[in-house]
């Protein structure tokens, strides 16, 4: 009988998973394994610890990854299938398993998963395939509508912008018929079956509980947080559905007020591999071409392909994820003491609404609306002064949809040191953007409740309310003054260019 391992990652899903539709086309029996790396320190390039940190899960993808483990679980149970789950080196991890499943099989062990994109996961993931040779290793893409090598400028250089970007993607998409999303193979019967074999995998570390791997994190509000969510495979199409019948039409504008529901909201399920872009962009389209999408259609796919573009960045510009694209900005004059200015930031208490309001919804539910993300990054940058760096690492650790790529592609661009980055100069008025964004102040009044009675005029300033106001609020005074901080920020700018 012919023996599959098929290690899944940032795809947890039975649909479309082409890593998981080869094994189950090729071999009798597929075993899904997935792997704890955490405790794991090294297996890159460079430094083990640099190479471990940026990749390992932060707490709040911790949180959910424990959530869809178990709903993948029930799925493949569902298939007459089991989960099984390690932790620890993914190499030992495997070559244990292949030598635990070919002492009772006579043919040799078939390895397959779906590919990463990370400087870290591309390392570690040639080292096993050279290790692994006789194994007849096989990797596919999941996780993106092209690879990073495959869209590239006439002259084979990677774009640095996104327009041009889009553009080549698009037009990819449509000579080739839109996303090709792939069927889905039954996958066959496992470990689950053999008792002997799971007293042997048992004595050896390998189980079929996800609870023994302790993924949820000791934060107190990792319990609340995730119960803003539906997570699972099915819960990501059902929330694709949704969007799709409706609010998708009108994404263009309803994107950028956040005290309404008009994103998406599937950028979780994207991260962790519930759903495909595959999948996504597929649904979109419903077999039209990119051309004859509207416009509130448009600019959702233009997002789907945002994702693509960082990824790309992040696989041709590896560095990016510890040093600036822009290599001036590592002589920026940042403030040398950010402690305790990181720290008001991050738990919410910097006295400016909208940048607590986005801040306390990211604790309080491991996500935060696009818009505010640019507006609190902007805010720490700029008018704290504080490295990008640090913003970078909270979002990673606190963050549902912390996707590396992406994050890192996105503070880079607010710090203006990025690929196709905001100018530095261009500074986000919190005051100005909370007034647009947020008129009738739905989303301040739900995140900092104790503005929840101020005066609409007030609301997005409160800093303007007399003394005798001011007093009666349980809000902390606003960190700095936004015109002399901004006024700063732009002079350390200026040191820079002409020093």
């Amino acid at each position: 009988m012919s023996t599959a391992i098929v290690w899944l990652r940032r795809d947890l899903r039975l649909a479309d998973n082409p890593a998981l539709h080869a094994a189950a086309t090729a071999c009798d029996r597929v075993i899904p394994l997935w792997i704890d790396e955490t405790p794991f320190t090294g297996g890159g390039d460079g430094d083990a610890e640099e190479d471990a940190e940026p990749h390992s899960l932060g707490e709040a993808s911790r949180a959910w990854t424990h959530h869809s483990l178990l709903d993948l679980a029930n799925s493949l149970a569902a298939a007459d299938n089991r989960l099984l789950f390690a932790q620890g080196d993914p190499l030992a991890v495997l070559e244990c398993l292949i030598r635990i499943l070919g002492e009772a099989s006579d043919e040799p062990i078939r390895v397959f998963w779906n590919r990463r994109y990370d400087p870290a996961g591309i390392a570690r993931d040639k080292i096993i395939k050279q290790a692994l040779s006789g194994s007849e290793p096989k990797t596919f893409n999941a996780q993106l509508l092209h690879e990073p090598w495959q869209v590239l400028k006439k002259d084979g250089t990677p774009y640095r912008v996104f327009t041009p970007y889009w553009r080549a993607v698009a037009a990819r998409l449509d000579e080739n018929g839109g996303a090709s999303v792939q069927s889905t193979s039954r996958p066959a019967g496992g470990w689950h079956e053999d008792a002997a074999l799971v007293e042997r995998l048992t004595e050896e570390g390998f189980s079929g509980d996800v609870e023994t791997l302790g993924l949820l994190p000791a934060r107190p509000w990792a319990g609340h947080m995730i119960e803003h969510w539906s997570v699972g495979e099915a819960a990501a199409q059902a929330r694709l559905k949704r969007f799709l019948k409706e609010a998708v039409h009108a994404y263009q504008d309803a994107r950028d007020v956040p005290g309404e529901d008009g994103t998406s909201r599937l950028s979780p399920h994207l991260h962790h591999g519930e759903l495909s872009p595959r999948q996504a962009l597929a649904a979109l389209c419903a077999g039209r071409s990119i051309a004859a999408l509207d416009e509130g259609e448009t600019v959702f796919a233009k997002e789907l392909v945002w994702r693509e573009f960082a990824a790309s960045m992040l696989y041709h510009f590896p560095q990016t994820l510890h040093e600036p694209l822009d290599a001036r900005f590592e002589r920026f004059a940042w403030n040398p003491e950010p402690d305790k200015l990181l720290s008001a930031w991050q738990r919410g208490r910097t006295g400016v609404p909208i940048v607590d309001a986005g801040m306390r919804q990211l604790y309080a539910t491991g996500w935060m609306h696009n818009r505010v993300r640019m507006v609190v990054a902007s805010f720490l940058i700029k008018n704290l002064l504080v490295d990008w760096r640090h913003g970078e690492a909270w979002f990673r650790d606190t963050l549902v949809d912390a996707d590396l790529a992406s994050n890192t592609l996105g503070w880079q661009w607010a710090a203006g040191c990025g690929a196709d980055a905001a100018p530095f100069f261009r500074v986000f008025n919190p005051v100005l953007q909370g007034e647009k964004f947020d008129r009738d102040g739905r989303y301040v009044r739900r995140w900092v409740p104790e503005l929840a009675g101020v005066d609409r005029k007030h609301l997005h300033k409160p800093w303007e309310l007399s003394l005798a106001e001011r007093a009666a609020l349980d809000y902390p005074p606003r960190m700095v003054d936004l015109k002399l901080s901004r006024q700063r920020a732009l002079d350390a700018f200026a040191a820079l260019k002409n020093g």
